[in-house]
């Protein structure tokens, strides 16, 4: 059976060795990259199940380097950099990431979140598997396949990153259910909450942006104030 594979792109030698050690130590196979451009071959050319992005590296940086990789393929991203910015983190998840942790940092809280990212991204492909093809869940012209992982409004496709994806996904196939902030973080990024509210509210705004609720505010996803959201189908 094959290994679990890990990158590590990061333009700082000792801190991808750093990483390199811990994730090892847990059993994972680990490839390195000093630059964007390295880490797209290594995506391309290798079975990666998971990516650890800096952001500022050379040649191309790690938004890019998730932009493409999320044009491709739905493995887990953390990006792990200097920048502590709130805007720094909200861009590396509305570009795509999964998660985001910034310098300096723990190797056992890294460790953590990428066990956990693992752990979820393997049960929704297992479940998957298991139910076969499931059948599409429709609102008065908005159509979310899981078994495509597509979302079309009105027969436009909608781009959608996996978190919001599942974020969607999981409120329309409760309508009605008020999902709090923490049960949302829980049930998509399948870990325990931890100070993970804005991640939760970055990705409902950039979703109700794409299903264009700017113009009909509340149309699909609407806010129960001091409790959550809840699918309004």
């Amino acid at each position: 059976m094959r290994k679990i594979s890990i990158l590590v792109a990061d333009d700082e030698g000792e801190i991808a060795d750093l990483i390199a050690i811990h994730l090892e130590k847990e059993g994972y196979d680990v490839s390195k990259a000093s630059d964007g451009q390295e880490a797209v071959h290594l995506v391309e050319t290798q079975s990666i199940d998971l990516v650890i992005l800096d952001i500022m590296m050379p040649k191309m940086d790690g938004y890019e380097v998730t932009r493409y990789i999320r044009e491709k393929y739905n493995m887990p991203i953390i990006f792990l950099s200097a920048k502590t910015s709130d805007f720094d983190k909200v861009q590396g998840l509305v570009i795509g990431a999964d998660d985001y942790m910034t310098k300096p940092f723990t190797p056992i809280e890294l460790v953590a979140r990428v066990n956990a990212h693992l752990r979820r991204f393997m049960k929704l492909n297992q479940l998957a598997i298991a139910a076969g093809e499931k059948s599409n869940v429709e609102y008065s012209g908005l159509v979310i396949s899981p078994d495509q992982r597509t979302v079309t409004l009105f027969d436009e496709c909608i781009e959608l990153t996996p978190k919001e994806f599942d974020i969607l996904y999981l409120l329309a196939t409760h309508p009605k259910k008020v999902f709090s902030v923490e049960n949302i973080f829980q049930q998509v990024w399948g870990e325990s909450y931890f100070e993970s509210g804005n991640t939760v509210m970055v990705h409902i705004r950039t979703l109700r942006k794409k299903l264009k609720e700017d113009k009909r505010k509340d149309k699909w996803i609407k806010t129960v104030w001091g409790v959550g959201y809840t699918f309004n189908g």
